[in-house]
Formats: structure tokens, sequence, C-alpha cells
């Protein structure tokens, strides 16, 4: 979309045109060619109609990050695809506000997803980026929300900084190749990155960093909403509260777990027998290395010293674990698991593995499984052994 474009958008014609888009998608049930088809028939000019069109789009796929806001709020499919989730950067605001800093500048703010997050904590915000309508539709979503913020055209690496509090980033890692793997190729670079954590600074990193990339004194936050890790976050020593933390955010509400909940931190790992429970950690546990941590708490032990899977002989509800009855133990070779599966009349198989060379959907087709029942498996090693455990979620 160009910018000017995006302007009229903001007009009073443009808002009624948003407002003719959106009842003509829900009138077409979202239908693309007899959605633009009814609102050609309203606005004629087609960058105009696309524009309207694509943002009533945008809005119905954003509420899955950032709920009724979404409905009101501007898109770039790229921005909203790369946006962070609504109770991901308001866990993280709410601990920067915790810092208190006298304001924070977002360098690379985007359509203001963080900005929005930021502002609501009660912190002077302000946003720079390169791309001109990004920052247009930053400086859009603060205003239709009610939130006070600035956001401005600027290449935040070539700022003076030292005005601000605390800085955000949120460096791009895709490029118009797609995925970039070399971290000097991120927007900004690492190299920019390393200079701001050197200063009071958090930056949002992709869940599968090296923790040998971590610099000396910076807290890695590994985080998961719903089960699925969403992102790591670097927190500079002037914030840092532990090495290694992962935040578990649910339905519940969020829970978090650092080192110093790690008796084993550092020591040889407790691998013990298996138990009549098994745990499978969170995975912003397992990034963060705390799977000790999660055996500690339900005064279990880890299967074997390399898998992220913990036993334990009680059962105990904890969020940073999904935990399972064991069953029973199934033959390990395709053949006899086979035989075993059908004597018990499963037909629906869920299948679970860590550190053996299984292909779920592969070994799921092999089986070839009829029956009434449904039942999970999970493949692992015990002891470096291959083991097929039959457990039932509680």
């Amino acid at each position: 979309m160009e910018l000017e474009t995006f302007e009229w958008l903001l007009t009073d014609a443009g808002q009624r045109l948003l407002e003719s888009a959106t009842h003509a998608y829900v009138d077409h049930a979202g239908d693309p060619v007899r959605s633009a088809a009814a609102v050609r028939k309203i606005e004629p000019d087609p960058d105009r109609s696309a524009a309207a069109l694509t943002q009533v789009g945008l809005r119905a796929r954003g509420v899955a990050k950032f709920g009724e806001d979404s409905l009101r709020m501007y898109f770039t499919p790229d921005a909203l695809e790369q946006s962070t989730r609504a109770r991901v950067a308001t866990h993280r605001a709410s601990r920067l506000a915790a810092a208190a800093p006298s304001s924070v500048i977002d360098v690379g703010c985007g359509i203001g997803g963080d900005l929005i997050a930021f502002a609501r904590a009660g912190l002077t915000v302000a946003g720079v980026d390169l791309d001109p309508v990004r920052v247009a539709m930053a400086a859009a979503n603060l205003a239709v929300l009610g939130l006070a913020g600035a956001a401005q055209v600027a290449d935040g690496t070539s700022l003076d900084l030292s005005a601000f509090g605390a800085v955000f980033a949120d460096p791009a890692r895709r490029g118009a190749r797609g995925r970039v793997f070399d971290i000097e190729d991120w927007t900004p670079p690492w190299s920019f990155v390393q200079s701001l954590l050197t200063r009071p600074s958090v930056v949002k990193v992709a869940p599968g960093i090296g923790h040998d990339l971590i610099p000396e004194g910076v807290e890695a936050e590994w985080v998961s909403e719903a089960g699925e890790v969403k992102e790591a976050a670097l927190w500079s020593s002037y914030l840092a509260t532990a090495r290694r933390r992962a935040t578990v955010i649910g339905d519940g509400g969020l829970a978090t777990l650092t080192e110093e909940d790690d008796p084993y931190d550092g020591r040889e790992r407790p691998v013990r027998e298996l138990g009549e429970f098994l745990y499978e950690p969170d995975g912003a546990v397992i990034r963060a290395g705390l799977v000790t941590a999660v055996a500690a708490g339900v005064d279990g032990g880890l299967l074997d010293e390399h898998i992220a899977y913990v036993t334990a002989d009680a059962s105990f509800r904890t969020p940073f674990a999904r935990g399972y009855r064991v069953l029973e133990t199934l033959p390990y070779r395709e053949k006899p698991l086979r035989a075993a599966l059908r004597e018990r009349g499963i037909g629906k198989l869920t299948i679970k593995k860590r550190g053996v060379e299984v292909v779920p959907e592969l070994l799921r087709k092999k089986l070839s499984l009829s029956g009434e029942q449904e039942a999970t498996l999970v493949m692992t090693r015990v002891r470096g052994e291959g083991t097929a455990l039959l457990v039932q979620p509680f």
C-alpha cells in the first residue's frame, strides 16, 4: 500500500469505505471475489478499494494476536505476521514498567504493537521505523486506541538514544528472500543489538537463539503462550533479574521459572527409572535449559540425561509441563507395536516423540490402525534405550 492511499483511508471518506468493506466482508463470509466486487461498486478506484478490503481481512486475522483491538487497527500483511501477540507484549511491557524508566523508544516499531503495550503500561513511548507506511499505521493505531505516543520515520541505528530511559528492539529476521539466518543480516544487525545491551534495553529475538550468543550479564527469557514458544527476550544487565528464565502464559495466567528454581543447576542431571507419571516440559522451559527445575518441582527425574522428559511417582499440576499417567510400556519395534495397539482396539493414535528417529506421520501410516479407542503414545529413550509408552493425559 502506498502512503498516500493509507492517508486517504484515515479521512472521513476512507473511514466510510472501510465500514462498507467490513459489511461486504461479513455479508459474503470473507469470500475475496464477491467482497471485492461489492466494494468496487462503492469505490471504483482500485487502489482505495483494495486497500480497504485488505485492511478488513487483516483485521479479522489480527484478532488472534490483538483481540478486539484488531478490529480498529491498521496492518500490512508482513507487519501483522511479525507483530508480537498482545499477551506476550503486555507481559514484557509490565516487566519493563516495573523498572520505571523515564521513557522507552522502539527502534523498528512496525505498526506499533509493542508501542501499544508500553503505552498501556503507563510508559512514555516513541517509535521509529524506516517504513513510512508502518510509521503512519503505528501513529494511527495509538490514536484509534486512545493512547499517547509518537512515531516517525528514522533509522534507529543512527539516532542518539541517550535521551531515552530504555530501548526496545525487535530486529527483522526476514528479508525479500525469506528467513534470514546470519545474525549480521538482521535489521538492525547483531552488532547493533550488542551495543544496545550495554545500556537499559530489551531485545526480542528468535526462540532458537544459541545460549553462546547471549552476552555476559544479560538475561535470556523464553516466552510461550498457549503451549507454543513465541520468542526470546534479552534483558540487559540494567534490567536483568536472572540468567535464564522461562515464562509461560496461559488461560490461568502467567508463571515464570529461573535457574534459582533449579537445585540441579550446574550439577549432575538427575536420571531415574520410569515412574507412574510422565511430564512433558513446556517449550520455553526446554529452550531455557530448565528441565531439571521441572524435575525438582514434581519430585522426579529425567528418563534420559539428554532428553526433555521428566518422570515421577506422583501426579502434580504444574504450568511448566503437561502431565501423563503411564499406562504401560509397549514394544518399541514396529511390527510388535502394531500388534499391541490392534489388540487394544486403538484406531486413533496421538504420537509424541523425543530423542528417537521416528516420524509420527509415517509411523501412524505404517501402523494401519483400526478400532474405536483413542490413545497417546510416547516414543523416546529410557536410559539410552528406545521405548514406547502408552500414556493418558491428566
